[in-house]
């Protein structure tokens, strides 16, 4: 009984066998026909209802992340790129390797048709990079880099069981946008941007030229007193921490600092050391660049989040028109000889707008310094809290500035020669430029510590000289003064006798 039963599972094994081969035969040769005489309408529309029929006993689900959405790049794409990156496993067998010139690692990310499995809360949610041909089309970078062509449609593929579809959404997908941001704000390389005055006028949507900021200032070598450096790094660490505090008080999330001080007392250094420190890019404003509030306006809202706006020296890098001061109708600025160029320029109303008023909250966590080495020239309306919340005095070298500067350059902390230094310095304004200038000229310090005690001298002669010819000057503005009220006083005088004359000679008639 046992021989016929298994003769007739072998029987029925072959039928199955034929019968699978007969099935696989018909469908290579319908697929064969229909390939070479069914429109291609119609094929897909056959290889679509296929699909969906097999999908209705299939329990996974594929969301696909195209790389661009139109013509803007897709956050969620390039940020499970990076996260998908730091990742890679044995089990992926080809990876994609880039480094540009100005960077220091290698890059590691998935090749095109690779998978990786990815484990999230004990779920399994499997990637894959997928590429298409497609026409060629040209798109900008965000980034301030100029435009781009590609010709491959790129996307990524998530594959994951249906019944977990919320927790890929409302979890796994903002856990990685959330990780790559941390993990682009670690690895990224402070940048600094420029006008771009060409991509201005044309009307390209980059505007700003970005290099690497290889600065290496830090508020452990800066030279400022300690007190100082301790208070702007507590403030920018509150202001970075109270994101939700500005939201709730209804202010924008930005905060503002004035530098002033005579030039070489380290202003620049200063917003070095502050980029370095937050991590944050620089965007180097020349207002002078800048033809009218509009360009203004497209150049301050194409800034990024998480930036510093640096505007130098702002009290000569261009005429800004006191707001309360009311400009002629236009009729009689083109009959006065008002040119196109007078209408079209930055006004401090529409500056202060940019900065404070409504256009300001177009952005966040953002950082605005402005520098100056005369600080009584500029419009108090600058100066308020709101715009410049923080003023800075970047005064000249301290004791403590010179210490530090000492320790820096020359790798000592003490020496028979500091305290005549330090009596020096609170005598001689001197700046901590001029005092690295003389550190720098020997590594040995008994010479370099020697060479600057000579330049006080020649440092208190300049200064006394400087003072004097100061003095002078005020002295001759102050007689001129004294000289134009005279006249003006005796051109009065003048004016009252002729009218006197004229009413005598009235009465006599």
């Amino acid at each position: 009984m046992s021989s016929s039963t298994t003769e007739s599972r072998i029987a029925m094994a072959k039928t199955v066998v034929s019968t699978i081969g007969s099935v696989a035969a018909a469908a290579m040769v319908v697929r064969s026909v229909a390939r070479d005489y069914l429109p291609p309408e119609f094929q897909d529309y056959l290889h679509l209802g296929f699909r969906n029929f097999i999908n209705k006993f299939s329990t996974q689900i594929t969301m696909v992340i195209y790389e661009f959405d139109g013509f803007a790049k897709n956050e969620i794409y390039n940020a499970t790129e990076l996260y998908l990156s730091s990742r890679i496993s044995p089990q992926i067998h080809r990876m994609k390797l880039t480094k540009r010139a100005n960077e220091k690692d290698i890059k590691v990310a998935m090749e095109t048709n690779e998978e990786f499995t990815d484990i999230y809360n004990g779920v399994k949610f499997k990637w894959c990079l997928v590429s298409n041909k497609a026409p060629t089309r040209e798109h900008y970078q965000n980034d301030g880099m100029n435009r781009s062509t590609g010709s491959d449609v790129r996307m990524l593929e998530l594959t994951f069981h249906r019944k977990h579809k919320d927790l890929a959404l409302k979890d796994y997908l903002p856990f990685i946008i959330n990780d790559s941001k941390t993990r682009k704000q670690e690895e990224k390389s402070v940048k600094i941007f420029t006008v771009d005055t060409m991509m201005v006028r044309s009307g390209c949507p980059s505007m700003w030229a970005p290099v690497n900021l290889d600065h290496p200032a830090n508020f452990t070598t800066l030279a400022m007193e300690t007190d100082v450096k301790e208070k702007v790094m507590k403030d920018l660490d509150r202001f970075i921490e109270r994101r939700e505090y500005y939201r709730k008080v209804g202010k924008a999330w930005k905060r503002g600092y004035l530098l002033y001080g005579p030039p070489g007392t380290g202003k620049s250094s200063l917003i070095a050391a502050m980029a370095n420190y937050l991590n944050f890019d620089i965007y180097d404003l020349e207002l002078t660049d800048v033809r009218s509030n509009s360009e203004l306006r497209k150049l301050l809202v194409s800034t990024a989040n998480r930036s510093i706006l640096v505007v130098e020296d702002i009290d000569c890098s261009v005429e800004l028109h006191d707001r309360v001061t009311a400009e002629p109708p236009r009729s009689t600025r083109r009959n006065q000889g008002w040119g196109y160029h007078d209408e079209r320029k930055v006004t401090l109303s529409g500056f202060l707008n940019f900065i404070d008023g409504l256009w300001s909250s177009c952005g966040d966590e953002r950082i605005i310094i402005f520098t100056t080495n005369r600080k009584d020239k500029l419009d108090p309306a600058l100066l308020r809290p709101g715009r410049m919340d923080v003023h800075i005095n970047m005064s000249y070298c301290t004791p403590c500035g010179f210490r530090l500067l000492a320790s820096n350059y020359l790798g000592i902390s003490e020496h028979n020669l500091f305290e005549e230094i330090e009596d020096l310095i609170v005598k001689v304004e001197i700046t901590p430029a001029e005092v690295a200038e003389q550190l720098l000229k020997d590594s040995d310090p008994d010479i370099a510590l020697g060479g600057l005690i000579d330049f006080f001298d020649v440092k208190y002669k300049e200064n006394e000289e400087a003072k004097a010819k100061a003095k002078a000057k005020a002295k001759e503005e102050e007689c001129a003064n004294i000289k134009v009220e005279e006249e003006e006083k005796e051109e009065s005088v003048a004016k009252e006798n002729g009218k006197k004359k004229q009413i005598d000679m009235n009465g006599t008639d």
